[in-house]
């Protein structure tokens, strides 16, 4: 075959296609000519490249192509809908749908770790098991306050951030296999028990509150939420409802929780902004933790008021059900 030859006869073809695929509005004429000149593009292209080895035309006639499919199928433009939808429907309606596990884990842990507190702190034998009088008073005096002014801010919130997300994400992930979310949740809850005794113990027990809450609140409630909504996972391949089986019931719950973590992630942002801009700062003790609180409960508003508006309109956040399995009617 005389390359030149076939390449020159049609070169005014691909000269009409590439003008066509730049325009943005075609007539019904020039669409129809479009689809033609992009199949007879395709099968040009399919004949250079099994006679012609030049990467040069084999790379512009392959662009050309590419080009021609895209303006005959229409490329997806980006939208803020969907982002606009998960943050007014979808991750609401998930958080209220899943209210009674996170708000039992979080009313479960805060209680047990008053009680440790004030276990310990009556029992300071058993706080001295775990550190010396001499760390005690180094650590209440010195180290509790200055570890959330030890680095730069911007680099305090990052790490903050990464780390509780990390650990949001094993609570959440674990959750399926019940045991080790409660293993994790029970970790969190003695180190907080036993700080706030070991606080208590040294005198310095407002300290801990005023340091711990302008943050906490949203800190520790985005942690329940994510074992909470972990434990609904895993309880759902134990009881999976009448009708449903295990597999589908375990893969609603799974994907209502990478919703549920996906919001997460902004909660857990917010609370590493908090913590080191807030918490540290040198603003009266009303003012931080009045902040903090208002997050808060800005927050419980949101997966309350907000998801329970959402769940009463019947909206969802799972698959259409073109996407999913038919029900089942279970024994």
């Amino acid at each position: 075959m005389d390359l030149d030859a076939y390449v020159s006869e049609r070169r005014g073809e691909w000269n009409r296609l590439d003008a066509l695929t730049r325009r943005r509005k075609l007539t019904a004429a020039e669409a129809d000519e479009l689809v033609l000149l992009y199949q007879r593009a395709a099968t040009h292209l399919s004949v250079v490249r099994s006679h012609s080895p030049d990467p040069i035309l084999l790379a512009s006639l392959s662009q050309l192509v590419l080009a021609g499919r895209s303006a005959v199928t229409g490329g997806r433009r980006y939208s803020w809908r969907p982002v606009v939808r998960f943050f007014t429907t979808s991750l609401p309606v998930e958080l209220y749908r899943a209210r009674r596990w996170w708000l039992t884990v979080m009313v479960v842990n805060v209680v047990l770790a008053g009680v440790l507190m004030a276990y310990f702190a009556a029992n300071p034998d058993i706080i001295e098991m775990f550190a010396p009088s001499s760390t005690i008073e180094r650590y209440a005096n010195e180290d509790f306050v200055d570890y959330y002014s030890e680095f730069q801010a911007q680099n305090f919130a990052a790490s903050v951030w990464t780390h509780n997300a990390m650990l949001a994400g094993q609570c959440l992930a674990s959750g399926v296999l019940i045991v080790p979310a409660l293993y994790i949740l029970g970790q969190n809850t003695f180190q907080l028990g036993l700080t706030g005794a070991l606080m208590t113990y040294a005198g310095h027990g407002d300290t801990f509150f005023r340091y711990i809450l302008p943050h906490g609140f949203l800190e520790l409630t985005s942690i329940f939420v994510a074992a909470g909504v972990g434990l609904r996972i895993g309880w759902a391949w134990i009881a999976p409802g009448p009708h449903r089986t295990r597999g589908r019931a375990l893969a609603e719950r799974a994907r209502a929780g990478m919703l549920v973590a996906l919001g997460l992630v902004a909660m857990l942002l917010v609370s590493g902004i908090l913590e080191a801009y807030v918490t540290p700062s040198g603003w009266p003790d009303p003012v931080r933790i009045g902040i903090g609180f208002a997050v808060w409960l800005a927050f419980m508003a949101y997966a309350l008021g907000v998801g329970a508006a959402a769940h009463h309109r019947g909206e969802t956040a799972d698959l259409d059900p073109d996407h999913t399995d038919a029900d089942v009617p279970m024994a």
